[in-house]
């Protein structure tokens, strides 16, 4: 077996089976989870029949790694109206089968672990991919502290110097998971400064970046490139998805774009490892790709879910509305770390919640690493409000009075 696997943590999900393992939910209420971030609004009707319409030949033939010539003007196309960006869909874009599936491979692509110390740099916390991705291309994973005071946005001026000359790969995560921060202008430009100088190649990962609760969208990697004059988007590929955008989480669709000399070797890999999208896919991608209507509805939904939810949820955690994406990072009450021996603040929060109150949340030590004797996420958890409005606000109601009968 490849000995790099032992190197693998459990995913998040993992650990909380294990730690729910012996609680029994309170059956007298029915089951709420607000733990995985899975889209719960319904899929667009046009997306579905587009789905429909394709089965009659786009069984019949084996798709092309590269993407039909009419997804990738899709996507293209909507980067143009998205970000004021043109690409060449040939060079510049190529279509994925999901965001984590691109931004694992693609660290397979670019990492050279033949060169000592090879280095991948990540946000703590962070999406667990990123990790495995670095671990199983032969790399070592830094992980970033986050600041707290600015929504737990990654504090790139802490790496040291020693770090950033043998790294390889930057994960960016904007608007970020758990916490929902946005990168700005000027962290950008530091990163891109870094990139030149060091040779690294910066992943930036976009995946939220159509829910959003200010009226201006959140700036992307390849928008922040263009506005500091770096048109050929040297050492950047974007990467983002339909699942979060249009509710499809299982479609499993999404595109990666930028630096066209890291298109090229990522499509050569992704010929040999079977990355090719379903054609059928890839016509509902089409569709989807196309249209914003359902796109803006979507996001009015997660605005009034949230201006109704983190006001009420404020009254017992500490949770602010974030910038976009949709979770809520809250900090639980200090008095959980000492509820249950040999478990973290957030675990034991989310353990005795789900025993008496019948809701899922997802402890944030799960989703951070422990770096000189601290983790980032102890002490918070993330929730995450796919589901719809109603269902949302009992399950904050709960919390409420969770956190108040335990006083």
């Amino acid at each position: 077996m490849n000995p790099k696997l032992n190197l693998l943590q459990p995913y998040p999900f993992e650990r909380l089976r294990r730690l729910f393992a012996d609680v029994t939910p309170n059956p007298a209420l029915r089951p709420i989870s607000l733990g995985i971030g899975e889209p719960k609004h319904a899929a667009p009707d046009f997306l579905k029949r587009a789905l429909a319409d394709a089965l009659g030949s786009g069984l019949s033939n084996y798709p092309a790694t590269a993407g039909e010539p009419a997804l990738r003007e899709a996507c293209a196309a909507w980067v143009q109206r998205r970000y004021g960006i043109a690409l060449n869909p040939v060079t510049q874009v190529l279509p994925v089968n999901g965001s984590r599936e691109a931004l694992f491979a693609f660290a397979q692509t670019v990492i050279d672990s033949t060169k000592p110390g090879a280095t991948v740099v990540m946000p703590n916390p962070f999406y667990q991919i990123y990790e495995g991705a670095a671990l199983l291309a032969g790399a070592t994973p830094h992980f970033v502290p986050s600041n707290p005071a600015r929504n737990f946005a990654a504090d790139w001026d802490s790496v040291p110097d020693e770090v950033w000359a043998r790294t390889q790969l930057i994960y960016v995560c904007s608007p970020g998971n758990p916490a929902g921060a946005v990168m700005p202008l000027d962290e950008w430009r530091r990163l891109f400064e870094l990139s030149d100088r060091h040779g690294f190649v910066i992943a930036s990962d976009e995946c939220y970046s159509e829910i959003y609760f200010r009226d201006e969208p959140p700036l992307g990697g390849l928008e922040a490139a263009q506005r500091l004059g770096r048109t050929d988007f040297k050492n950047l590929i974007s990467f983002t998805s339909l699942s979060k955008r249009s509710n499809v989480p299982g479609l499993r669709s999404g595109f990666v774009a930028g630096d066209a000399a890291l298109i090229k070797p990522f499509l050569l890999y992704r010929t040999y490892h079977g990355g090719a999208m379903s054609p059928v896919v890839q016509a509902a991608s089409v569709a989807a790709w196309g249209d914003e209507h359902h796109v803006i509805d979507n996001r009015r939904q997660y605005r009034e879910k949230f201006a109704q939810v983190t006001p009420l949820l404020a009254r017992a955690l500490d949770v602010a509305l974030p910038d976009a994406s949709f979770y809520l990072w809250a900090g639980v009450p200090e008095r959980f770390a000492q509820a249950v021996p040999g478990l973290s603040a957030d675990e034991a929060f989310a353990r005795e919640l789900l025993a008496q109150y019948n809701v899922t949340v997802l402890p944030g030590s799960y989703l951070a690493r422990t770096v000189n004797g601290h983790n980032p996420g102890a002490g918070r958890v993330r929730l995450a409000l796919v589901a719809e409005v109603d269902e949302c606000l009992e399950a904050a109601q709960r919390i409420v009075a969770f956190t108040e009968a335990t006083a």
